[in-house]
């Protein structure tokens, strides 16, 4: 693998998701960023000037304070961006702005999306790395297809990530067939301008978020669907959830009941997920170091405040583990997984780390 670093942009880069890949990549030793893009608001500013507040306040929403390296960085138009400048392209736009921009990068570079609009196109994978790594080779025939240079991937929805990584290792050692989910989660994924009020949010728990069940439902089976080299079957799987927007700042919780197609222990089922250790997620310097799961013992885990951050917010964590006695073959178990972090960009990052350890950037 050369050890020259791509160069890299960040369309969208002064939203909250645009923000946590410049805090992501700051310091990567892959990729560099080398451009930066927005509205025609931001467009021609510094960044710095570019993402403060009409009131003067720095408007920076990631942790920590915004790297050196791009305070004087200037924002270019994303409308008007030429991506053959770069190697790679990260996008953190909405759909409507995705639907216009992303196709025409991906004629001369590959896109690697934080939007919804490609997740379920069918010459488009949807890519978790050390989930379903393999499906990644289906980009090969979307440059293909479309007559681009580049292809567009996206990550999937926040809320589906952490439920798909805890249901891989079952999957492959029992198979599933069905899976009965309640989410209850961050308010940052409701996003910062016209998201959720404070009012509607402090103490409360508001019990429909728009279009989030039917994401995950259709996600799910895509991710564990069958890849012949050309197209994605999807799994047979069957997905009913709810989910809710509770009061907490980042980290999604999940109760989650799942039927297995083989019978398995209590036991069985936390030994096959302490035991996943995906062998490509080697060596990418955004996986986590301790494996992609961590299971409790303690009853009382994983708590959204304790363990959003395990392995810098890139590890799902599981508790409560348990026979569950409706299904034929059931087991339940609490989840929780880091939303704008394994579920935004830093999950975005580890795909793209995924594509270059494969040979496809």
């Amino acid at each position: 693998m050369s050890q020259a670093k791509l160069k890299v942009a960040v369309i969208g880069a002064t939203g909250i998701a645009g923000q946590q890949f410049l805090a992501c990549l700051s310091h990567h030793p892959w990729f560099e960023i080398t451009a930066l893009a927005g509205s025609t608001r931001s467009a021609g500013k510094q960044y710095s000037d570019g993402i403060r507040t009409e009131k003067g306040a720095s408007g920076w929403w990631a942790e920590g304070d915004v790297p050196e390296a791009f305070k004087g960085m200037l924002i270019q138009d994303s409308a008007k961006f030429d991506a053959a400048s770069v190697d790679l392209v990260f996008t953190a736009v909405e759909s409507d702005v995705a639907k216009v921009l992303e196709p025409r990068y991906a004629q001369t570079t590959p896109v690697v999306s934080a939007a919804s609009l490609f997740r379920m196109e069918e010459d488009s994978p949807l890519l978790i790395p050390g989930v379903n790594s393999d499906h990644a080779a289906l980009l090969k025939e979307m440059g293909k297809k479309r007559g681009w240079k580049g292809y567009v991937t996206a990550i999937p929805n926040c809320t589906t990530t952490g439920l798909a990584i805890s249901l891989a290792p079952l999957v492959k050692a029992f198979g599933v067939k069905s899976i009965f989910m309640t989410s209850m989660q961050a308010v940052s994924g409701a996003g910062r301008s016209g998201g959720v009020l404070v009012l509607d949010a402090l103490d409360n728990i508001v019990p429909y978020i728009v279009g989030e069940e039917e994401k995950v439902q259709r996600e799910v089976a895509k991710i564990f669907g069958n890849f012949n080299g050309s197209t994605i079957a999807p799994a047979p799987i069957a997905v009913s959830c709810t989910c809710t927007r509770a009061n907490v700042l980042e980290g999604h919780t999940e109760s989650a009941f799942v039927d297995l197609i083989k019978a398995a222990s209590v036991d069985e089922v936390i030994g096959a997920m302490r035991a996943y250790a995906p062998k490509e997620l080697e060596g990418l310097p955004t996986a986590p170091k301790t494996g992609l799961i961590h299971v409790h013992d303690d009853p009382f885990r994983p708590q959204v405040r304790l363990d959003r951050d395990r392995g810098e917010g890139m590890v799902t964590s599981v508790g409560r583990v348990r026979k569950d006695t409706v299904f034929s073959n059931g087991v339940k178990y609490m989840l929780v997984s880091h939303n704008t972090k394994m579920g935004a960009a830093k999950g975005a990052v580890l795909v793209a780390e995924l594509l270059k350890s494969q040979g496809l950037l």
